[in-house]
């Protein structure tokens, strides 16, 4: 859609173009090339690192969801007592890395007792898959249109579904829940949470709230609408913050006991509407520091509302432990931010797991069709996965005992894929950076070959 082409840049962040562009520190493109990591391999014995890798990985037999979970049992040693285990992806829109991710979630959720999922897309809306998940109510297909296009294709769809029957007959406490992370198309259901905790709460407030709502309360069809609108055309965005501020600033002051579910509810959906309003008035160098810090504290949020073990499903420069994550290509210059995932590591420790997901070379959806996408460079982290040949796909945790050459390997800087199909003709211009091998990743899951996700 139109709105969301002209939002990509800012806002939305989820799609296969936007993924990474949300913020920067802008260099010049030929500067950007020109400070590019050097390849590690002159220093590095790669070699080595692909024979640990050949020696210690487990071999996944295939990418098929719904195939039997046994070669996945190494996780359950991998993951262990984590509460809390992401799934980041390298690039959106690849369908055998979706299909690892979905035989992944099967086994956290069949084998080890995960019962929620938190998603890299709005919380609005992540309520409606959540109902969709639970009673089959709603048509995932147009859910999942509604998103930014990350998550519009078939084998997204799939995982969704398999959800979905996997709750059939279940009791709600045994319920795998859904959960959306982000606040860039906040939509009504948000206000209509704070509308009715209030008017429950404190009927006296209720003229205050409504003064706020005349501001805040969206009047567009749908929430690209209305993010576009705001964006683009609303040139005073300030007493719009000013107003969802306050508004929040009401609803967390409201009486309430300890433990009180209904107010913590209401206080996240005034959160939302809060963070909605200052992530397009804020810096642009600053939003996607903005967006990580606020989609960990959701997470965080959603882990002590609702108790259960969480996998976070979401691209990679979120689900590393990388706090200082920098994302670099020709077209958006330099961005650098705190991960989610960094912050997830220095609330619970080791009860958050990283796990990787890589690629070797094959095919990706570009905007004008497919795009062919060579092996990684000299010295990117996937390249002696890739050497690693007798592997078709392959789990590896990179904790286990490795030789001095790995382990320099291990605590040598990263450097992974960046936004693919932002400059597909040029494939080694975008890139991310910040942080090492061993911060990054607990465990990795590479495939060598991808192909684009179907359609919709």
């Amino acid at each position: 859609m139109q709105q969301r082409t002209a939002l990509r840049f800012v806002a939305s962040a989820a799609g296969t173009v936007v993924l990474l562009s949300g913020a920067g520190l802008t260099v010049q493109a030929s500067a950007e090339t020109a400070s590019r990591p050097a390849a590690t391999s002159t220093v590095l014995d790669t070699r080595a690192v692909t024979a640990w890798i050949e020696r210690n990985a487990h071999r996944l037999g295939t990418v098929d969801p719904g195939a039997p979970l046994g070669d996945l049992e190494p996780l359950r040693r991998s993951v262990g007592n984590a509460s809390i285990v992401g799934l980041g992806e390298p690039q959106h829109g690849l369908r055998e890395v979706t299909a690892l991710k979905h035989r992944t979630l099967r086994y956290l959720v069949e084998r080890m007792g995960f019962r929620s999922i938190a998603w890299e897309d709005d919380w609005t809306l992540g309520l409606e898959i959540d109902r969709y998940i639970r009673t089959g109510e709603g048509d995932i297909d147009a859910l999942l249109r509604r998103t930014s296009g990350a998550w519009a294709n078939r084998d997204t769809a799939d995982a969704l579904d398999w959800l979905r029957d996997f709750n059939k007959g279940r009791k709600k406490s045994d319920q795998v829940r859904f959960v959306g992370v982000e606040y860039y198309t906040t939509w009504l259901p948000a206000y209509d949470i704070v509308d009715s905790h209030v008017a429950k709460a404190a009927p006296s407030l209720v003229p205050e709230l409504r003064r706020h709502m005349k501001w805040l309360r969206p009047t567009k069809p749908d929430a690209w609408a209305h993010a576009g609108w705001y964006m683009h055309e609303v040139k005073d965005k300030k007493p719009y913050v000013e107003h969802a501020r306050d508004l929040y600033e009401m609803v967390e002051r409201l009486p309430h006991r300890p433990g009180d579910r209904a107010y913590s509810l209401a206080v996240h959906a005034a959160k939302q509407i809060r963070s909605f309003y200052l992530n397009y008035y804020i810096p642009r160098e600053t939003s996607y520091a903005f967006r990580d810090a606020r989609a960990a504290e959701n997470l965080r949020w959603w882990r002590g509302y609702h108790h259960g073990k969480v996998v976070y499903w979401a691209a990679t420069p979120h689900t590393a432990v990388a706090p200082g994550m920098r994302l670099v290509s020709p077209e958006q210059g330099e961005m650098a931010f705190a991960s989610v995932g960094s912050y997830l590591r220095r609330w619970f420790g080791d009860g958050y797991r990283s796990i990787g997901f890589t690629f070797d070379h094959g095919t990706i959806a570009g905007e004008s069709g497919t795009v062919e996408m060579p092996p990684p460079r000299q010295g990117w982290v996937e390249r002696p996965f890739g050497q690693a040949t007798r592997f078709d796909q392959l789990l590896m945790d990179l904790r286990v005992d490795a030789p001095a050459p790995v382990r320099q390997w291990l605590r040598s800087p990263i450097t992974t894929r960046g936004i693919a199909t932002e400059t597909p003709d040029l494939p080694y211009d975008s890139y991310a950076t910040g942080g090492t091998v061993r911060q990054w990743f607990d465990v990795v899951v590479h495939r060598q070959a991808v192909t684009p996700a179907r359609p919709l």
